[in-house]
């Protein structure tokens, strides 16, 4: 068949023009980076400043040894980019990878090995850990290979869900954990797939946002260690340790073994995104798993290693991830790789959001030193492809750099707020001269994000680094032994308390205290304001035994125990009032630090402080009781929450409302189930409408409005 003009233009570089090793070759383009099929073939393209010879690589798929190594021409490198069109390769079948020759001298910075196949940064799939924890065949010289991925699913009318920050209620957890153990009764536990059969579970809890541990591919057999009471080998659990940062982790597919994680993972989004939710992912570029120089040599330590990372004077690595090696962000060619894998991940898989591990090392300068306008942090803020993607950002490093209210922003970045963390569960603990701290910590952190409004602050009390909420109540100290680092390794400072006894009790009254300690702290976190963040499992009491560092713990002690929804029924129903209530008073979600301006509507100010009397906070150091009053701008209800940290009980007296309204009860933490707690709108109108009074180490929340249903107002 004769091709028509418009087919000729189109296939204008479709065909070689060198040969190469035995293959039909032509001259790549260098963009875009790593592999990509182009007509009759793939273009490879790969970034070296310092290599002196480049060659591609090319095995059959799970071959041992390559079936072609094809040194790139001279005349096929372009500035400091390799780029190569390889004709007449089945792309679906086929691995492949890159030998960087030049230099190997550390102490400037170069480490160029010929003898090592490295892996493509840009390598959209990596084949080599296919199934999880299976043991990897160390004889193989290359473990991680890089595979061409097809562009080619389906995502309907599926776009990013752009839910206001403000009305997010987060939920971190775990791809493998959330349904790996035998209780979830999913088809294909520790998976996308599995997760994807909890998104009912997940929208009736009520959560509009799940936020994923790493799911960039990590070699979870990269542990060393082992229990040292079992024997038993150590996982890499969490995945703070990427080897590939542009695929997802083959191991958390069921059809992983088939290539085929990529589509399964957008089949997740997807879905959930059509159940209301939307996906935040935890990403680490701060460090990579190739280590300091007695790490392996993965991929950038062999194409590139001095523009990669950031090295001292002598060529050793800089450590501010407290790993082994800092990634060079603020290079300009590594900020442009970081730019190019976020975009990556919401064009390609329609992702919501970034949370930054460590992300203060972003920051950072080639040398090390913090900058005052970081150029990477700035670039993501304005960039149009991320221009409506939350980015969030743990706001300190390992080599303390602590910016907390201080991270560049660029009116964009929000933050893991733990000063919110660390002051709640100090009051909760019930010390002493916290009051007057917990006040601005609920209230939005104004002292903090005075510019930035609530949105800012990401508040949290867990997370999956440390406790959980339940060992937070059971636990006065870690117990890390089943780590294998002489129980050395984790936080020491927990604000934990154990409410009388270390660890599980048969006391009914321990017990009873924990439970409503847990009630608590839930109840002053989706009444703060901010965007409250939920580790997965709190909600059920889950129990890490008082480890409060499980990266490594990839077994029933990190895992969510399905039984516990039945067996801890009563503080699930806590938690989805809660997230409801948040979600019906839109006061506790305004985006606007209160000023304590005066409502007209209603003659109350935004908000306002009280004590055991009306309008008389107590802000002495040994006051652990406040209560806090919302008022909005509409015909929202007034929320009234009081909060006593005090081992003994107190009358309040209640600020008087306005005509036509009355207070009602909504929760009273000290009250036995099902009495604790209501649905929002149904809540019980008080008999003593000026008093109520709230038990020892109790948490009471009260509504005032009419009593007629009509007149309540749905945000």
């Amino acid at each position: 068949m004769t091709e028509t003009r418009s087919e000729q233009v189109l296939r204008v570089d479709a065909y070689p023009t060198h040969e190469v090793g035995g293959y039909r070759v032509r001259a790549g383009k260098p963009f875009p980076f790593g592999a990509n099929v182009v007509p009759g073939g793939v273009s490879f393209s790969v970034f070296s400043d310092q290599a002196t010879t480049m060659t591609l690589v090319i095995f059959k798929r799970g071959e041992p040894e390559p079936m072609a190594e094809l040194e790139f021409p001279e005349e096929f490198r372009t500035g400091s980019v390799f780029a190569m069109t390889v004709f007449g390769l089945d792309h679906e079948n086929i691995e492949y990878g890159y030998r960087a020759d030049g230099p190997y001298d550390p102490v400037t910075g170069h480490r160029f090995d010929a003898r090592q196949v490295l892996s493509d940064p840009y390598a959209r799939l990596i084949a080599g850990r296919d199934v999880w924890g299976v043991e990897p065949d160390r004889s193989r010289g290359y473990q991680y290979r890089s595979r061409v991925c097809l562009q080619d699913f389906d995502w309907g009318d599926d776009t990013p869900l752009g839910i206001p920050a403000e009305d997010l209620v987060v939920y971190e957890t775990h791809v493998r954990g959330f349904t790996r153990h035998p209780s979830s009764q999913v088809t294909a536990p520790g998976t996308f797939a599995g997760l994807r059969e909890k998104i009912p579970y997940l929208k009736e809890l009520g959560v509009n946002c799940i936020e994923l541990l790493p799911v960039f591919e990590f070699d979870e057999s990269d542990n060393p260690r082992t229990n040292p009471e079992t024997g038993e080998q150590l996982f890499d659990y969490w995945g703070y340790n990427t080897v590939s940062f542009f695929a997802p982790k083959a191991g958390y597919a069921a059809t992983g073994r088939y290539g085929m994680q990529g589509d399964e993972f957008r089949t997740l989004i997807k879905d959930l995104h059509a159940a209301g939710i939307e996906v935040i992912l935890d990403v680490v570029f701060n460090h990579t798993a190739e280590g300091n120089e007695q790490g392996p040599t993965i991929s950038f330590k062999g194409l590139d290693n001095a523009t990669y990372y950031m090295l001292t004077p002598e060529g050793y690595y800089f450590n501010f991830s407290g790993t082994g090696n800092t990634v060079n962000c603020n290079h300009p060619v590594v900020r442009n790789y970081v730019l190019d894998c976020l975009r990556h991940w919401v064009a390609d898989y329609h992702i919501d959001g970034f949370r930054f591990d460590l992300a203060a090392i972003l920051g950072r300068a080639l040398d090390g030193t913090p900058l005052p306008n970081p150029p990477l942090l700035e670039l993501l803020a304005y960039d149009p492809v991320l221009r409506h993607t939350k980015l969030i950002a743990e706001a300190w490093d390992a080599g303390g750099l602590y910016e907390v209210g201080n991270f560049p922003a660029y009116g964009r970045w929000a933050e893991w707020n733990g000063k919110y963390r660390d002051t709640v569960r100090s009051f909760l603990k019930g010390d002493p001269g916290v009051t007057g701290e917990l006040a601005t910590r609920i209230a939005g952190s104004p002292d903090l994000y005075a510019t930035r409004g609530t949105a800012a602050s990401v508040n949290f009390l867990t997370a999956h680094d440390g406790f959980t909420l339940a060992d937070l109540v059971s636990y006065n100290d870690k117990h890390n032994d089943a780590n294998g680092e002489n129980n050395n390794d984790g936080a020491n400072d927990n604000n934990s308390w154990n409410c009388g006894a270390e660890g599980p009790t048969d006391d009914p009254e321990i017990n009873a205290l924990r439970t409503r300690q847990m009630k608590n702290a839930l109840a002053i976190l989706f009444t703060s304001q901010g965007i409250p963040m939920l580790l997965a499992g709190d909600e059920v009491a889950r129990t890490q035994q008082g480890n409060n560092n499980t990266y490594c713990q990839d077994n029933e002690l990190s895992w969510f125990d399905w039984d516990q929804v039945d067996d801890n029924a009563e503080l699930l129903r806590f938690t989805r009032e809660m997230i409801a209530f948040r979600k019906h008073h839109r006061e506790l979600r305004s985006t606007a630090h209160p000023t304590g301006q005066v409502r007209e509507h209603l003659g109350l100010p935004d908000i306002s402080w009280h004590g055991e009397r009306a309008w008389q906070p107590d802000w002495s150091s040994e006051s652990r009781l406040i209560a806090v009053a919302r008022c909005g701008t509409g015909d929202d209800d007034v929320v009234y929450v009081a909060m006593n940290a005090h081992w003994e009980p107190h009358d309040l007296e209640l600020p008087a409302l306005p005509g036509g309204r009355s207070w009602h009860l909504f929760a009273d933490t000290g009250a036995e189930a099902p009495y604790d707690i209501r649905t929002p709108g149904a809540e019980q109108e008080l008999d003593n409408a000026g008093k109520y009074l709230i038990g020892p180490r109790s948490v009471v929340i009260l509504v005032g409005r009419t009593n007629d249903p009509d007149d309540l107002d749905t945000p």
